[in-house]
């Protein structure tokens, strides 16, 4: 069976530079597949630090494998040449889980939507750039005229996620990565999300690999699952085994800490049962040895060093500007009436 993405016994190690004292195994020895044919939902769980959003970007090629292969339609990412990425960007798109570090905050949401239709010369026509933006946002529950021509802030966390939804699907993408979307909105807006999700799964074949630490929505959503800890897989298969019937202690862990959605019980931060989870939890928690250690002293000195150049650049940058600008108001910067610029430029009518 061919795959849409494979993932070949990938490890990374983060801290491998000329000045790393300490290494920090992120993710080690990791096998998954996405099936070309019937594609899935497939979850990657664990708590924060367990590895699964360094496997997001690995598969989005954001990082680089330390060892290992990760493949899109059996071909290794890391030696694609200019138009074979061209073409991987273009059919495994991200949502992230929180917008605004996606968003340009000066930016409209018309601006947001046109960029991957240029960047992708998907048209040059400007009526057609409009239906396609109108069909994506609507594909999402979004209604254009409530959308289009707002500013970021001006729309609700759930409606800015399902917007970073939506641009992703203007290239009609085979694969989706969707890193904790759901983890900063409302438990109102979740399943309005995660209804989306699953609408692009069945109704258009795209494959879904959903970066989560809640095991209730992977439950919810998911085909199969990936439980992480400490950068392994410590379980896998099908969601619904996993979750009902786990095997290995951290996967029990993680089902004792879901809340009783039982109002009679209480949960008591005290007594045995509560020391016992803590105990549970900590053998579970990252340890700071060989692989898993805090940064050297002199990579915290070479990061500071970094952070005060960068500022006198850009104090130096800003005084450029400001004598500019004065030099362009002396000249008159709206003589010969200037032009409206809008983010339809470069458009046929």
């Amino acid at each position: 069976m061919s795959n849409l993405i494979k993932v070949d016994n990938v490890s990374k190690v983060f801290g491998e530079g000329m000045f790393s004292r300490s290494q920090t195994v992120a993710v080690k020895d990791v096998t998954l597949e996405i099936p070309e044919k019937n594609p899935k939902i497939i979850a990657i769980a664990g708590e924060s630090g367990s590895g699964k959003t360094t496997m997001a970007r690995l598969i989005l090629g954001m990082v680089t494998a330390t060892r290992g292969s990760v493949e899109f339609q059996g071909k290794d990412i890391s030696k694609m040449n200019k138009a074979e990425k061209l073409t991987f960007r273009k059919s495994v798109q991200a949502v992230f889980q929180d917008p605004f570090e996606v968003y340009n905050p000066f930016y409209k949401v018309d601006h947001i939507m046109i960029r991957p239709i240029k960047n992708f010369d998907l048209t040059r026509d400007k009526d057609e750039a409009q239906t396609m933006i109108e069909e994506s946002l609507e594909m999402v529950g979004l209604r254009p005229g409530e959308t289009l021509g707002r500013f970021p802030h001006q729309l609700s966390g759930g409606q800015r996620q399902r917007l970073m939804v939506a641009r992703a699907m203007l290239l009609k993408p085979q694969v989706m990565v969707a890193d904790e979307p759901v983890s900063m909105v409302d438990a109102s807006l979740r399943a309005t999300i995660l209804e989306t999700i699953q609408q692009l799964n069945k109704d258009l074949g795209v494959g879904v690999l959903y970066i989560t630490h809640d095991l209730t929505t992977a439950y919810q959503i998911c085909d199969d699952i990936y439980v992480m800890n400490k950068g392994e897989v410590v379980e896998s298969g099908d969601v619904e085994k996993v979750i009902k019937n786990p095997t290995h202690p951290y996967t029990k862990l993680l089902m004792d800490s879901i809340p009783q959605p039982n109002p009679e019980i209480r949960w008591k931060e005290e007594g045995p049962e509560y020391d016992k989870f803590l105990s549970d939890l900590a053998e579970f928690s990252v340890e700071e040895d060989s692989e898993f250690s805090q940064t050297s002293t002199l990579e915290s000195v070479m990061i500071l060093i970094s952070v005060l150049l960068g500022t006198l650049a850009i104090i130096l940058l800003l005084m450029i500007s400001v004598a500019d600008g004065k030099s362009d108001a002396s000249a008159g910067f709206n003589e010969g009436g200037g032009g409206d610029l809008t983010d339809m430029d470069g458009f046929s009518g």
